[in-house]
């Protein structure tokens, strides 16, 4: 599909009002924002990680600040949350890296009993009926490819990341997401395709962004020679 086709899709269908894109570490699902943002002349809402002071030493030894780490990362989804109601979506295509739900899957694989009954008791606290979202886009990948990308970027507190840690987070999202129904899903095989790289990859993913109003579909068509 070329670009005018592209475009014109765009046109025709228009892009979810608010849309997210999800997904593990290294997957790759900010720099898809970035990109979607722009052809989509949309507002992002993005996760901070370099905000968390909490993080470096996280993935140096989990269990010391596992329980500070989730909790900033709690107050941090919440916070820019908060001013996303469903009358703002009316005025602006909104498109996240993250979803508030998914904050769960890294308590429940990092925090002890205890804490995470602390946790639960917070999280209901913070929770608000923030709108779900018109798609979710989820990132799926091996956990060598994303290794590798994590690598790749060169993040100072992601080098010492545990790939036996990152499993068990790929594990977590699969299960979430085979049982995910709040909103139209679409699933992307990251690790064959790249609509970063790939020009044809990105035009096709942003065609099927604008048509998909319900359901569950899956976006794998082919590999790309990158």
């Amino acid at each position: 599909m070329s670009t005018e086709e592209s475009l014109d899709t765009v046109k025709t269908h228009g892009p979810p009002r608010y849309l997210v894109i999800e997904g593990p570490i290294g997957v790759g699902k900010t720099s898809l924002v970035k990109r979607l943002a722009e052809t989509f002349n949309s507002e992002m809402l993005l996760e901070n990680p370099d905000d968390n002071p909490f993080l470096k030493t996280f993935y140096k030894d989990r269990r010391s600040t596992a329980f500070q780490t989730q909790l900033f990362f709690l107050f941090q989804r919440s916070k820019q949350l908060a001013g996303l109601r469903q009358h703002d979506l009316f005025m602006q295509t909104m498109i996240s890296d993250f979803m508030l739900d998914k904050d769960k899957l890294f308590a429940e694989l990092n925090l002890d009993m205890n804490e995470l009954d602390l946790y639960d008791q917070i999280y209901q606290k913070l929770s608000m009926d923030a709108p779900a979202p018109d798609l979710v886009v989820y990132l799926q990948a091996p956990v060598e490819v994303l290794m590798s990308r994590v690598h790749k970027r060169s993040r100072s507190e992601e080098r010492d990341m545990d790939p036996g840690y990152l499993q068990r987070l790929l594990n977590a999202y699969n299960g979430y997401f085979s049982e995910y129904r709040r909103s139209p899903l679409l699933i992307i095989n990251a690790s064959e395709i790249n609509p970063l790289a790939s020009e044809k990859d990105y035009q096709l993913l942003v065609e099927k962004i604008c048509t998909i109003k319900a359901g569950r579909h899956f976006f794998n068509p082919g590999p790309s020679l990158l």
